[in-house]
């Protein structure tokens, strides 16, 4: 808004006066707090005093709105003819007040708005009214004032006003490019606001143990000795075990990864790699398998099809599947597989879909459309998705085409038989092996349908199929296709698949599936030789494309050459929405291995490893040797007699170091080390794979007891984690943001029962091998050593929690409690221990981000597991140790039940079996003391319903926690079978006839004792 009309204002600007300079014409605008700021150059001119005329408007004022022409940083828009004219003859500064004579010529080139338009002796830095250095004019009126950074850089044409540039002194954008180092990983602790409430807690419930135990122990119930001392015992196990378990939570920590570092580090284009390829190091992807019965084709198909869309360089990745049945279906499957492959992979990578499992990406509830950008997804995903259904009956219908073209072929075989016979006038009955038959008209090698020898289980030939080739070094485009997708820009490639089959002849210890690994070991060492190995089952399927990435951030940092591997959690599909046998497990993985991540992590059963087996651990005068003379290398009984799998040794290890970039890696690789494409495949590299895989390769030599997954153990993962901390190893436990890995679980009670077996069963063995933790050598940390010695003693803890689950029946049976009387001590004791219990839980959900439900479910569980499984288990290891007896598992079944309409019908299923017999009788003698005990309270002449309340409440908390076990045994439609009844009524009677015998009731005893008789042997 101006001050005087526009004609004024025109000739103040355009002419000059006889009686000396025009005006001042000051520029300024209003901002939000109402405070005028001046916007002119020359406010601190004073010139009323000198040119004095009635008529004249010295103190002339333009207020300018802040408009985005006249904003501090707008240099858009030229200013007036009039302000570029009368710029040339101003002073500039752009050096922060410098007025050179050479620098007229840049000043006449500035394009600022705010100028005065007069010019002035006076320092147009100072402020008209207080005399202060204006700062804020100083800033946005000049040019290069800001220094020199990565912030902010002078553009080329503004070189010469530049103070820092001269001759000597050349900045240059480049020279910000260059980063400083990054670590790939870091870990943080718990935050004390919720670790110290934890450790206190901890500790309280420590001391009241301690207390409350030396109270038992000083207070012995005089009239049931029998009852006080088996209470105490168990009691004092119960302690001693929650201390094994506690002690490696106290020191939790966190860890996380940088993806974006790890992709500046090893694929960001330099001078030795210019195109920018990956630096990082190869991964071999192993799935194993053994029966296609329980291990569903098609759910181990989209495995596979899940590792081969991962986000991790094509050419680096390799996928091996060890078929330990050497099934045709499961051959014929992975085919399948393949081809179907070529069209999901490319569609995976176009649309950027996650999960890379086809079943659990079409199964997810939701709008498949959301952040999807490109026009074409909906009719690439209904063609994709029409595709895969034709791809699941396929594989369905495998068995049923199998079966009739092996007939097809046999009864051709007979007819050839029979004709030749029949030329020789044979009188001879035709006997033909019925074969099994693949596609091309040939045997199959493996086993066969009709078991014959050389073609059965635990009796048939190696087999190794290399089903996808070495992918080419450089990515190879897709292009339209009418009949598919358009895959136009898009990396069609896929990554080397191949199936591998050991050989199994009788006579030969197969050692289960650790031999299975091993020979993948030794067969990916020739064909591939990554250095780190990622261990699935097949149900276990990739569910966070990144998650290789995130394993590969702690190998590849600069203390990765100490870590042998790094262990995911398991997360599982397909549970029942009420979880009813904890098989998510979620309390076991979420808040204890999380809270212990550096001891614990071996203790987990899941299937994410990254070993080292090719090389052993070593000392430090052995790292500083050259590889040509270390004593693995010239010891061919120690690897086999291949010189092909001795050879890629070094080169494995090689690959496997960590990049030269910090001063701590000490043995490290130089960066663009490993861009060299792979050698072609040959014959004779497949004929030294058949090799390497026969029955005979491992004799004399040290795999399965210092190389590769240990022998001697159903639980191999357990033993071999042992093995490498053992030699001073160490081990990551990696949580990542999103679920890494996803698989499925058993949810039918026998399944889960045996799960558990098999696991309890490991721990059983290895605490009565070498492998104990007790035999140690020092290199073991302490807090290792201590979960290793939970892991081989927890299932002990069955033989203490059976008897104590009996404890509140024989209380009710005998009248007596495990104290002489409830008094205000015991009580006191048991209200601390308890809100002590409640408050740890709370915390551990708290940090874990699980339920209470879940909670409740695993302490359900624990119980049932406990007196079913692993007493079992211990039972089994006694019998190995003092009769040689050995142990044997069943495999879980990862099939479901026939009805496809409900996912969940294989929980109502009931299959009976031996380990139902002990948590069977639990209930059924809790219920019958609770019965007995109650008459016998009710017509008592003095009642004692102290006594009865307090075993009575026990018994209670005892049938609560076998509470999904009796759901289990009740089936879907609530009826009980008939095994159940039998063993019902047999536990009654026998409990009720041992009782009578025991104590035989009588006339005294009914009216004198009143709490009932004692026990008299």
């Amino acid at each position: 808004m101006a001050s005087s009309n526009n004609h004024n204002k025109s000739s103040s600007l355009s002419s000059t006066s006889s009686y000396g300079p025009q005006p001042a014409v000051k520029f300024a605008r209003r901002t939000s707090s109402g405070r005028v700021v001046s916007l002119s150059r020359d406010d601190d001119l004073d010139l009323s005093s000198e040119y004095n005329e009635p008529n004249d408007y010295v103190n002339y004022t333009v207020q300018m709105p802040p408009t985005p022409d006249n904003m501090p940083n707008s240099t858009q828009s030229n200013p007036p003819n009039h302000q570029r004219n009368d710029t040339a003859d101003s002073l500039n500064r752009p050096n922060g007040g410098r007025g050179d004579d050479h620098n007229l010529d840049a000043a006449t080139k500035m394009t600022d708005r705010r100028m005065s338009i007069m010019k002035s002796s006076k320092s147009i830095l100072l402020r008209s009214q207080t005399s202060d250095f204006d700062h804020n004019r100083w800033l946005f009126e000049t040019k290069g004032t800001y220094g020199v950074g990565n912030a902010f850089r002078p553009k080329d044409n503004e070189s010469e006003s530049f103070p820092y540039s001269h001759n000597d002194f050349e900045m240059s954008i480049d020279d910000f490019i260059s980063k400083p180092w990054k670590p790939l990983s870091r870990k943080t602790k718990v935050a004390a606001v919720i670790l110290s409430p934890y450790r206190i807690l901890v500790g309280i419930r420590f001391v009241v143990l301690v207390l409350f135990l030396s109270w038992r122990v000083k207070n012995p119930n005089k009239d049931a000795m029998w009852l006080w001392g088996m209470s105490v015992v168990c009691e004092i196990w119960f302690a001693f075990s929650w201390i094994h378990d506690q002690l490696p939570k106290l020191n939790p920590i966190n860890r996380s990864t940088d993806l974006a570092a790890l992709h500046e580090k090893f694929e960001q284009a330099s001078p030795a790699n210019p195109l920018g390829k990956s630096d990082l190091p190869g991964i071999d992807v192993f799935v194993s398998t053994a029966d296609p019965e329980k291990d569903p084709p098609l759910v181990t198909a989209n495995t596979i099809l899940s590792i081969l869309a991962v986000n991790y360089p094509i050419e680096k990745l390799c996928c091996y599947i060890s078929d330990d049945g050497g099934a045709l279906l499961t051959f014929e499957a992975m085919a399948e597989a393949i081809n179907f492959a070529q069209f999901w992979v490319p569609f995976f990578r176009k649309h950027n879909i996650e999960p890379s499992n086809p079943d659990s990406y079409f199964s997810i509830k939701g709008d498949p459309t959301k952040n999807k950008k490109r026009p074409d997804f909906v009719k690439d995903r209904r063609w994709i998705k029409r595709e895969y259904d034709e791809f699941k009956v396929k594989i369905n219908g495998l068995s049923e085409s199998i079966q009739k073209r092996c007939d097809a072929f046999n009864k051709r075989e007979e007819r050839k038989e029979r004709k030749i016979a029949k030329e020789q006038n044979l009188d001879q009955p035709i006997n033909i092996a019925k074969a099994s038959w693949m596609a091309d008209g040939t045997h199959w090698p493996g086993t066969w349908t009709f078991p014959c020898p050389d073609h059965k289980k635990g009796d048939h030939a190696g087999i190794i199929q290399v089903m996808s080739k070495f992918p080419e070094n450089d990515p190879v485009y897709g292009h339209m296709d009418e009949k598919s997708l358009d895959f136009t820009g898009i990396d069609i490639r896929l990554p080397l698949f191949v199936y591998v089959s050991r050989e199994k002849r009788h006579g030969y210890d197969h050692n289960k599936k650790a031999g299975a690994m091993n020979a993948m070991v030794q067969a990916s060492a020739i064909l591939s030789n990554g250095p780190f190995i990622l261990n699935l089952d097949c149900d276990h399927y990739i569910y966070n494309s990144l998650a290789l990435r995130e394993g590969v951030c702690f190998m590849m940092d600069r203390s990765g050459d100490r870590i042998c591997y790094i262990q995911f959690p398991q997360r599982f599909e397909g549970i029942d929405p009420s979880d009813r046998y904890a098989n998510h497990n979620t309390v076991f993985l979420m808040a204890t291995c999380e809270r212990s991540m550096d001891y614990r992590a071996q203790w987990l059963f899941g299937q994410i490893k990254y070993p080292a087996p090719h090389i052993q651990a070593q000392s430090d005068d052995d790292e500083e040797q050259p590889l040509n003379i270390h004593p693995d290398l010239n010891l061919p009984k120690k690897f086999g007699n291949s010189a092909m799998f001795s050879d890629s040794i070094p080169v494995c290890e090689f690959q496997a170091r960590p990049l030269m970039d910090h001063k701590l890696v000490k043995n490290g690789r130089p960066p663009d080390a490993l861009l060299a494409p792979r050698p072609p495949l040959d014959a004779p590299t497949v004929v030294e794979v058949v090799a390497v895989i026969a029955c005979w390769y491992e004799d004399k030599t040290e795999w399965g007891s210092r190389i590769g997954w240990i022998y001697g153990s159903v639980t191999e993962d357990v033993v071999t984690g042992y093995r490498m901390h053992n030699h001073g190893w160490r081990s990551v436990y990696c949580v990542t943001k999103q679920d890494a890995f996803r698989g499925t679980a058993p949810i039918n009670l026998t399944d889960r029962l045996h799960q558990v077996l098999r696991w309890a069963t490991g721990s059983v063995e290895i605490f009565f091998s070498r492998n104990n933790p007790f035999l140690a050598t020092t290199r073991l940390k302490f807090l290792q050593r201590i979960a290793y010695m939970n892991v081989g003693i927890y299932p002990f803890t069955s033989i203490f929690l059976v008897l104590y689950c009996f404890l509140p029946a024989f209380s009710l049976f005998s009248g007596h409690f495990i104290v002489e009387t409830l008094n205000i001590t015991f009580l006191s004791y048991l209200l601390i221990i308890t809100i002590c219990i409640t408050l740890i839980s709370l915390l551990e959900v708290k940090w874990s981000g699980i339920a209470l439900e879940e909670w409740w479910r695993n302490e359900q569980f624990w119980v049932i597991g406990g007196s079913s499984a692993h007493l079992a288990v211990v039972l089994q290891g006694l019998l190995k140790v003092i009769a040689g007896i050995e142990i044997s598992f069943t495999l879980t079944s990862k099939s479901t039940a026939e009805d496809e309409d409900d996912i969940y019908a294989d929980l109502y299923v009931v299959k009976w079996t031996s380990l139902f017999i002990v948590p069977l009788t639990i209930m059924v003698i809790n219920v019958v003391a609770l019965v007995l005990g109650f008459s016998r309270t009710v017509y008592s002449v003095i009642p004692q319903w102290n006594k009865f309340f307090g075993g009575a409440f026990f018994s209670f908390w005892v049938l609560a926690h076998l509470y999904p076990f009796a759901k289990g045994l009740l089936g879907r439609k609530g009826k009980l079978p008939t095994i159940v009844y039998v063993w019902t009524g047999l536990v009654t009677i026998t409990v009720s006839l041992l009782w009578i015998s025991i104590s035989p009731p009588d006339d005294t005893t009914s009216v004198n004792s009143g709490g009932g008789g004692n026990i008299q042997l």
